[in-house]
């Protein structure tokens, strides 16, 4: 005969408990369910603002099947069949007793309002949450035809999220998260990053008359520190209209302190040495890199200030609001670097002067004069 195996108690152990907004959903919908009129005390939520169907399903039932008299509905429990029955029409597996068990659950139904608003604060991190999820996945998509495009819709979206949360919950001074940021995030491909901007600091250095088309270009936007330093040594050497070539730029690295971490010169001169291509197209593709970057390490942190239950929604619209400013900021350089350049207007032909006439008429009078 076979065995049956016995339940495996890790699977119970397994199973997460509930968190403590699906209490307060709970104690909502009992007050609801128990007084409906107390649904006209609460606002601001609907029914995609609970965190589970079965609670959806409730509240939309409650909140679309009118109100019971409520003599009536101290005397039997026609309208919690009502409720009951459409709440089964979108998600199977309600039933009678859990509605009596919200009730039971619920400690104060006066208290209504006060848990609409728990549960509008925490719907309110979800969006935030899912928002940046939404702007990770599209950073991380290395299959889209205009990433920077894609990336920065995602991020008005987030925007528009964050806006509408701190429209319900005004943010208050100095309310910042208290969660600690994660680490910035690094380049999606290094060695092709570093590559590039071997090419750009090569080309920039063979054609140094091009470095002011690209004032947009910011040393931070390249990834390595080595990188970073070189770029602002042939900056300030064309600010100064000196001579730019490799040993220049080599001997303005030793006087930022560039070579203290032990780089050989000799690895320098040869990285300034090997030009190719365009000056815009290399410093384009590095900006778009570090947009990409700034794009994440945004995500990344309102993703993780989002997932922490401990922050309020005041603490999550100005560190949200904080970690897209530089979005923002690399945003108004990027549309100066891809702007197209503005038609050049035709020069106008200077007026003539008016000179002395030379119709036959008045050559006639002035031989007529002559001979007087």
């Amino acid at each position: 005969m076979p065995t049956i195996p016995e339940p495996d108690e890790d699977e119970h152990d397994a199973i997460a408990p509930p968190q403590p907004v699906f209490h307060v959903e709970q104690a909502l919908l009992g007050a609801l369910l128990l007084e409906p009129h107390r649904l006209g005390d609460v606002t601001g939520i609907a029914a995609d603002s609970f965190s589970t169907a079965a609670h959806a399903a409730l509240y939309d039932a409650i909140s679309t099947l009118p109100p019971p008299n409520p003599a009536e509905h101290a005397q039997n429990a026609k309208w919690l069949d009502q409720v009951l029955t459409k709440g089964r029409d979108q998600t199977r597996g309600l039933t009678a007793s859990y509605l009596h068990t919200l009730i039971q659950v619920c400690p104060w139904p006066q208290h209504a309002p006060a848990y609409a608003r728990m549960v509008e604060a925490e719907h309110a991190r979800r969006r935030l949450q899912t928002a940046a999820e939404h702007l990770l996945q599209t950073v991380h998509d290395a299959t889209l035809p205009h990433p920077v495009q894609t990336v920065l819709a995602e991020a008005d979206a987030l925007g528009a999220v964050v806006d509408d949360v701190a429209s319900r919950f005004p943010p208050r001074a100095g309310a910042l998260p208290r969660t600690t940021a994660p680490p910035p995030p690094v380049a999606p491909d290094p060695r092709e990053a570093v590559e590039e901007e071997q090419l750009l600091l090569a080309t920039a250095t063979a054609h140094p008359a091009d470095i002011g088309s690209v004032r947009w270009l910011l040393p931070d936007d390249l990834t390595l520190p080595m990188h970073a330093g070189l770029w602002q040594c042939l900056t300030a050497l064309t600010r100064r209209r000196e001579s730019v070539d490799p040993v220049t730029v080599l001997w303005e690295a030793q006087q930022r302190g560039l070579l203290d971490d032990g780089s050989e010169p000799g690895d320098v001169l040869r990285l300034l040495a090997e030009p190719a291509g365009s000056l815009e197209y290399w410093a384009e593709r590095a900006l778009q890199r570090s947009l990409l970057v700034t794009a994440d390490q945004a995500g990344q942190r309102i993703q993780a200030y989002a997932g922490d239950p401990a922050n309020t929604p005041f603490q999550l619209v100005v560190g949200a609001r904080r970690s897209l400013a530089g979005i923002a900021a690399i945003r108004t350089r990027w549309q100066h670097a891809t702007r197209p350049a503005p038609p050049q207007q035709p020069r106008s032909a200077p007026p003539t002067r008016a000179g002395p006439p030379t119709t036959t008429a008045a050559h006639t009078a002035r031989a007529t004069r002559a001979a007087r």
